[in-house]
């Protein structure tokens, strides 16, 4: 039940071992961005990311996870998450979203980013106002994380960004509810939940030193979605569109860290107004 989770914080030498575990996620994730082109398959762009999690020193964290089969999770169009890389051919146009995770020192970092197959101008325009504004709603929430506030205002800035840009875009977005962020550590999947829209009461504060992923799945219809026969695919009930966003985040009473952001989030925390708080 959300509320009763309790928040995990680390030492200062273990954020740093968590945004050296980030850091890694965050460049394999460049990586795909710039690798993926229509004609490979989903497989070819895993054998990637693997390579290049082990030759940086690290370990891919979905690779065997409950019997998962991949490094990433990769998913496609109406595929929301957990998506596994195997002979599906990508097509231009296709809406891609990524999903990595990596150890490093036993310590994960987990990230997300979608993107369209062969460029921004290959992609429907519906499709790169969901990407984009997905996008924009994970940071919403990262820009909500603060010390001693409740967990819970990560959520609603989530919803009411999308929200707003739904009403922006004169169209409403669906936010998949059955899925959400989680703390992150030693473990990938750790308490608390981090849900990503308005849940009531007052939720969990933010201790000093906390890390999160932070993770929104919003959809162009309705969020309803079903597990296909591999037990792991998530797909959309209504075959819309689904895009998928997340970061690894700490926050300190100093501020925030974007653990699996190259630049650490500096350049978009500052445009948000919020406090970049890299340690040293």
């Amino acid at each position: 039940m959300f509320g009763r989770e309790r928040i995990e914080a680390k030492t200062h030498d273990q954020v740093l071992l968590m945004r050296a575990a980030g850091l890694l996620v965050g460049q394999t994730l460049e990586l795909m961005r710039a690798s993926v082109k229509p004609g490979m398959t989903t497989k070819e762009l895993d054998a990637l990311a693997e390579a290049h999690i082990r030759d940086g020193g690290g370990i891919p964290s979905f690779l065997g996870y409950h019997g998962f089969t991949g490094t990433l999770c990769t998913s496609v169009n109406e595929e929301v998450v957990h998506g596994i890389p195997g002979s599906r051919v990508l097509q231009e146009g296709d809406l891609l979203s990524i999903d990595c995770g990596a150890i490093v020192e036993g310590w994960h970092g987990d990230a997300a980013i979608s993107l369209i197959v062969g460029g921004r101008e290959a992609g429907r325009p519906e499709d790169l106002e969901l990407i984009d504004d997905t996008e924009a709603s994970m940071w919403a929430g990262i820009a909500a994380l603060a010390v001693g506030e409740s967990l819970y205002a990560v959520g609603a800035a989530v919803e009411d960004s999308i929200t707003a840009a739904g009403e922006r875009r004169g169209r409403e977005y669906g936010i998949v509810e059955d899925y959400v962020g989680h703390g992150i550590g030693t473990s990938m999947h750790m308490d608390p939940q981090v849900p990503n829209y308005r849940v009531s009461g007052k939720g969990p504060k933010v201790v000093d030193a906390t890390t999160i992923a932070i993770e929104p799945m919003v959809t162009l219809g309705d969020e309803a979605n079903r597990v296909l026969e591999d037990d792991w695919t998530v797909v959309t009930n209504d075959g819309s569109r689904a895009a998928h966003w997340e970061n690894t985040v700490a926050a300190t009473s100093q501020g925030l860290w974007v653990l699996t952001a190259i630049d650490g989030g500096e350049a978009m925390l500052r445009e948000l107004g919020a406090t970049y708080a890299p340690l040293d």
